[in-house]
């Protein structure tokens, strides 16, 4: 769930605007952030908060504190938690504060489904989501605002609307937008909660272990590179995560499997095979765009660049997307083809494994 800023009406957070990774390796961004004083007597945080933001609800903070979005210290707490002197209490948001007008691009949008509550989208790898860090124009939020221009239910600026969760920019695939503050509460708790049906499919470097397997493993910010997670050789350290695979197809240097997140951790996919010494394909954050399996002949280091060239980001797709309808309650399941440079990549390593005569 994420809180609307004119329920928030009290000063903003002065924090800064890059991205928090709480203990759940949720990327989030403060929106407010209060600091208690050293006399406060113990008192529930919604209370706290009630207490101290305009034009809110209790039951409304309650509801962020069942998405996730109530932080104490850096952990996301109950309603029920105290709060104690001198306690860092923030309102975490899954996108930055828009301080500019979203400008509104016909950016197509390749829509799966859509009624009055949300929209299932399937984004196409290369697409910042939401704007920030350089990418001010041209991302979905933009397409969105499009999309919604004649919509006047619809806020584009309102944290209570839109997108639910994230993708990586190069990576393909589905995602929900809730049109409605109920629907965005009801479906961010499913995502919060882990309940949620992803599935996605990814050219990894060498075989896995099995044709299924389990990676387990705690994931947290690489302490050697902020742009990277990890996985901690330390068991306290990071946050559990559990990524389930199978293998599709076998072509000896490169396989192609389907993955099915057990938890949700941010690069999960990604950091998991990078740490069993698979990195996804042509992945460039985590190694997987360089040669990693094959003889080292000009002919063969010829063919890989030429797939590079084919597929140039990492080849994962977020396949499959499944959640409990906020207003039916029915059970809504969706699937995303393989899009056409992943299948034009798996069809050149197809070609490869049947006939080595190509290179």
């Amino acid at each position: 769930m994420s809180i609307s800023e004119n329920d928030f009406s009290i000063e903003q957070s002065d924090a800064p605007q890059p991205v928090i990774i709480d203990d759940d390796g949720r990327e989030l961004y403060e929106h407010y952030r209060f600091v208690a004083d050293k006399g406060q007597q113990m008192l529930r945080v919604d209370k706290f908060l009630v207490d101290r933001l305009e034009h809110t609800s209790r039951n409304r903070v309650q509801q962020a504190a069942d998405a996730g979005c109530i932080i104490v210290n850096g952990k996301a707490v109950k309603s029920s938690y105290k709060v104690k002197p001198e306690d860092v209490v923030s309102v975490v948001m899954d996108r930055p504060r828009y301080e500019f007008e979203i400008i509104a691009e016909d950016i197509p949008l390749d829509i799966v489904y859509e009624d009055d509550w949300v929209l299932v989208v399937n984004k196409p790898a290369g697409l910042v989501v939401h704007p920030g860090h350089g990418n001010w124009t041209g991302t979905l939020v933009n397409a969105l605002a499009w999309h919604f221009r004649d919509n006047p239910d619809y806020d584009v600026t309102d944290p209570r609307l839109g997108l639910v969760h994230r993708i990586d920019k190069d990576t393909s695939g589905l995602l929900v937008v809730a049109k409605t503050p109920d629907a965005k509460t009801f479906l961010g708790k499913q995502f919060f909660n882990k309940t949620t049906r992803r599935e996605y499919v990814a050219m990894i470097w060498g075989t896995p272990d099995g044709k299924e397997g389990t990676i387990t493993g705690n994931i947290a910010r690489n302490p050697r590179n902020p742009l990277q997670m990890a996985v901690m050789t330390d068991p306290t350290k990071g946050k559990h995560a559990v990524t389930h695979y199978r293998l599709l197809e076998d072509f000896g240097f490169v396989s192609i499997v389907k993955c099915v997140l057990e938890t949700g951790r941010t690069h999960q996919i990604r950091v998991h095979f990078q740490n069993e010494g698979h990195p996804l394909f042509n992945d460039a954050r985590y190694g997987g765009d360089r040669i990693l399996r094959g003889t080292p002949t000009a002919k063969y280091k010829q063919f890989v660049e030429n797939c590079f060239t084919i597929c140039p980001r990492q080849a994962l797709h977020a396949r499959t997307l499944g959640f409990e309808h906020p207003h039916t309650h029915k059970q809504m399941d969706f699937e995303a083809p393989i899009p056409a440079d992943m299948q034009q990549l798996f069809e050149k390593w197809r070609a490869f494994r049947s006939n080595d005569k190509v290179l």
